[in-house]
């Protein structure tokens, strides 16, 4: 590889089935991980996201310092902002009472106005783009207000307390289920814009992962198998890994490198 086509990998992974099963295995792990800090080992909302953010920040500035692609690295970080996502949505919806429609409206807002000075950078959303420090630092913030959007989401749907839907967790992962396919099926279906779907199942996968991380350690009574939130974990990192092993771990190809703008 020269060096100019080297600099035009990004440094994140292509976009493929294997990236999207590990994602839903890493928000699984983003709600047991984060309960069982906060819940199971009793450290609260407030201490276990300060927690998760100390290991958050400790793994994105290693993610953007390295010059190039590390699976192990990626993941680490995606794991970091599914647990802070977890712990964060909850400290702000239960903790503070916001509840989880404000709580979702103003991460909402925020990851639209993280995405809008992204797009003001380098004229595209794409996770493509991100090549380097400048513009990996407006990815690893979209994706840390993505996860934890999705995570108030996913209670919203599940939950009936803090003015929840209470849909309870089955029926709340199959409504994210359906959503994903119609994402897919515009996908495949229709031209719509590349980085946008993208997004949309992003935020999709968060809550999705959210509701099935609950169906693991809830309470029988909550509608859960209330299984341990420690032991769910541990086989979630393994299947993680397996994964990585499994599917091919690839940088995607930067747009510019085949002289076609972004999506």
């Amino acid at each position: 590889m020269t060096e100019s086509a080297a600099k035009t990998l990004s440094k994140v992974p292509a976009v493929t089935l294997g990236f999207w099963i590990i994602k839903i295995a890493a928000t699984t792990l983003g709600e047991t991980g984060g309960d069982w800090v906060t819940m199971s080992l009793n450290l609260g909302y407030l201490v276990g996201s300060a927690i998760f953010l100390t290991i958050f920040v400790i793994a994105v500035a290693a993610q953007i310092a390295a010059k190039k692609f590390h699976p192990y690295l990626y993941w680490l970080v995606i794991l970091a902002t599914t647990t802070l996502g977890t712990t964060l949505a909850d400290f702000c919806d239960r903790s503070l009472g916001a509840g989880y429609f404000t709580g979702m409206s103003t991460l909402f807002v925020l990851l639209m106005l993280s995405l809008a000075l992204w797009y003001w950078r380098a004229g595209s959303v794409a996770v493509e783009t991100v090549t380097g420090p400048r513009i990996e630092k407006y990815y690893w913030l979209s994706i840390l207000f993505s996860q934890t959007l999705g995570t108030a989401l996913g209670d919203f749907m599940a939950d009936d307390d803090l003015h929840g839907l209470g849909l309870g967790y089955t029926w709340s992962a199959l409504i994210f289920c359906a959503a994903l396919a119609v994402v897919a099926i515009l996908w495949f279906g229709t031209r719509l814009s590349r980085a946008g779907l993208f997004w949309a199942a992003f935020i999709l996968t968060r809550p999705l992962g959210a509701t099935l991380g609950d169906f693991l350690d809830k309470p029988l009574a909550m509608g859960g198998l209330a299984l341990s939130r420690f032991y769910a974990t541990l086989a979630l990192i393994a299947l993680i890994v397996i994964c990585i092993r499994v599917f091919p771990q690839k940088p995607g190809e930067h747009p510019g490198a085949s002289g076609t703008p972004p999506a």
